[in-house]
């Protein structure tokens, strides 16, 4: 495949070191001090874009993507606000689209066990839920992306949470810590507390390593598809 990299920082170069390796071809990088590459043949003639860049930029990327035809990863978060817009331009327009806010195989293996753990402390009571996130400097969102999606999964199977909140006190709240450490790829952690005992889950990236893999198998997924998809199809969840 010849991939256009869209966003060509640590993830982006970590992505084209696992495609060459796979046999695929970088047909353009795109980055904010040269937009107008979204104009040139190179970029038309890609098979599919990764996307690693930040909220701002996100949405006006895929759209450009869907002008040209061209299939999308997009790994981006903190744009989620857009999400059914964006939807329903894949669609009505016929195009293909991959978004996932984390692309790691262990950290969705790690969301189904959220879910379940979550089920079975909302069955038996008694216990109380806090999250904490851990990422490098350079991560502008807060929470991430991933901590969004695993809080949202609690709150879908735990009766006594309404929603998650930053560093909230409010017993209705799912707390989340966030904080930022310089060279962290990226730990969560989900814990239950009772007046007896804890049971802590948690995800600890060693390097960007395995989420530069899933992007790339999301894009060979990708290929002769139509529509929105997520690691759930990917990896037949």
């Amino acid at each position: 495949m010849k991939i256009a990299l869209i966003g060509y920082g640590k993830m982006g170069k970590e992505i084209e070191k696992l495609a060459l390796e796979r046999g695929h071809s970088i047909s353009v990088t795109i980055d904010k001090e040269n937009l107008n590459t979204f104009n040139e043949e190179t970029f038309k003639q890609s098979d599919v874009a990764i996307e690693f860049t930040q909220p701002e930029f996100a949405v006006d990327n895929y759209k450009q993507c869907f002008k040209n035809n061209i299939p999308v990863v997009s790994g981006t978060t903190g744009w989620l606000n857009a999400f059914d817009e964006i939807k329903s331009l894949c669609k009505n327009e016929n195009q293909s689209f991959f978004y996932a806010s984390n692309f790691s195989v262990g950290v969705n293996i790690f969301f189904e066990i959220n879910k379940k753990l979550a089920a079975l402390i909302n069955q038996t009571g008694g216990y109380d839920v806090e999250m904490e996130e851990i990422h490098h400097t350079q991560k502008l969102d807060a929470p991430s992306g991933t901590a969004i999606s695993l809080a949202e999964q609690i709150i879908k199977e735990l009766s006594t949470k309404n929603k998650w909140a930053l560093d909230s006190n409010k017993e209705e709240d799912l707390s989340i810590t966030a904080k930022r450490i310089a060279d962290t790829p990226g730990t969560h952690a989900v814990k239950y507390s009772s007046e007896i005992d804890e049971i802590t889950i948690e995800h600890k990236a060693h390097n960007r390593e395995g989420f530069a893999l899933g992007a790339v198998l999301a894009a060979e997924f990708l290929q002769d598809k139509k529509g929105v998809f997520s690691m759930k199809d990917l990896l037949n969840l």
